[in-house]
């Protein structure tokens, strides 16, 4: 019984832990570099999550990514939610340093701006859900993660101040150069 009267306590305190800063990440294993990695054919597979964290769409891409510069390239990504039409996003990234990038899409406004700590990147951007109109905008917050088999796991959070919104949990794998 004594265990049970426990248990939330430890859950109360493991909710209060704030995020790991980026320097955690630093050495944790090799550095990911978005730009080799989305260079060639990429796919990946997930799961799209409601406010309560329940599965609502499969999601799946299928992106091409080629070299447009020393530091950049132009990747056409194909996404698939559920049962909504494919819809194609243009992204033109760039380094602008030995950890930081930036990147452009047709359906963002503004830039993403991220910051690479070893096998972690995070960038932030704003996604024009209905074009020409700023008010239906949503921020959208993006964790990605290198695992040790050359895939990469990101966690992407939409929100609209501050509140979250939908979350997406994907795997991305390169399947060509």
């Amino acid at each position: 019984m004594k265990r049970l009267c426990i248990l939330p306590v430890l859950f109360g305190l493991a909710g209060c832990a704030g995020q790991l800063p980026p320097t955690e990440f630093a050495n944790a294993g090799p550095a990911i570099n978005p730009l080799q990695f989305f260079t060639g054919h990429v796919t990946s597979w997930g799961v799209e999550e409601n406010r309560s964290g329940q599965p609502i769409a499969i999601v799946t891409t299928d992106c091409e990514g080629t070299v447009t510069g020393p530091h950049s390239i132009r990747m056409v990504q194909v996404l698939h939610v559920g049962k909504a039409p494919a819809q194609t996003r243009i992204w033109q990234f760039r380094q602008t340093g030995p950890h930081s990038f930036i990147a452009t899409a047709n359906d963002m406004s503004g830039t993403a701006n991220g910051t690479a700590a070893g096998p972690e990147f995070h960038w932030r951007w704003v996604l024009e859900t209905h074009p020409g109109d700023p008010l239906a905008n949503v921020t959208m917050s993006q964790y990605m993660y290198e695992m040790s088999d050359g895939s990469v796991v990101i966690r992407t959070v939409a929100s609209k101040l501050d509140i979250t919104l939908l979350q997406v949990t994907e795997r991305f794998k390169k399947t060509g150069s």
